[in-house]
């Protein structure tokens, strides 16, 4: 699935994405270490297209190919990997959501 690389997607939008409830997701992260979207300052999951692309596949491994969930992490530690975003990005998209969040609980208090 292509997509704006820069993009963040909230676990509702990735949920109908990927045709999950939200609990799968939220099990598929602790089980799946290539999962761990950033959150929000108010601790809202934000996930990239790398990490849906991996909520994908995971979700092909279990329920095309039949795989179990370690099958599938081992499956997945076997395949190339695509080129993704480096940490200190992923550190300053989180610092910028922060202060988007700081500043619009300032613009309600002036409103």
């Amino acid at each position: 699935m292509a997509g704006d690389e820069s993009r963040l997607y909230k676990i509702g939008e990735v949920c109908k994405i990927a045709d999950v409830q939200p609990y799968v997701l939220r099990y598929w992260e602790t089980e799946f270490p290539a999962l761990a979207p950033n959150k929000s300052g108010g601790g809202q999951r934000l996930y990239t297209q790398h990490e849906i692309d991996i909520i994908l596949r995971i979700k092909q491994l279990l329920y095309s190919e039949g795989f179990t969930i370690a099958g599938a992490k081992k499956k997945l530690e076997g395949e190339p990997e695509s080129p993704r975003p480096t940490r200190p990005k992923k550190d300053l998209t989180r610092a910028l959501l922060h202060v988007r969040d700081e500043l619009r609980k300032i613009l309600q208090m002036l409103e």
